[in-house]
């Protein structure tokens, strides 16, 4: 049976922009989406460690190396920029594949500060 579970998280990344009038997404730098094993146009949970709003959106790629992290659309009236939030994507696995997440841990400049791998 294939259940579905967190495939890899970038957590404590700051909200560098916001951008109301877009069509929607989440812009993310090019260098943590590669490090996060997470792609461009992939579903993603967002959660506001600030207010505790939780969205549901895509990915956009941002320029490698940028330390973006924009909120667009509908979503950029939930978050304020310099928020801190927790980008979750998740994948379908069965339960004798699944070795855990990996968690990308930024810090207030958003640089990572550790990768892990997670074991289940």
């Amino acid at each position: 049976m294939q259940e579905i579970m967190l495939k890899s998280k970038i957590h404590m990344a700051k909200v560098t922009d916001k951008s109301i009038n877009y069509m929607g997404s989440i812009g993310i730098d090019t260098e943590l989406l590669e490090k996060a094993g997470m792609k461009p146009y992939e579903l993603v949970l967002v959660a506001d460690v600030n207010n505790g709003q939780r969205f549901v959106t895509y990915i956009i790629p941002e320029e490698k190396g940028s330390k973006k992290i924009v909120i667009n659309g509908a979503a950029a009236r939930l978050v304020e920029q310099g928020d801190r939030v927790i980008i979750m994507a998740f994948g379908m696995y069965d339960s004798n594949e699944y070795k855990g997440p990996k968690v990308i841990i930024m810090n207030e400049k958003n640089e990572i500060v550790e990768i892990k791998q997670e074991g289940v």
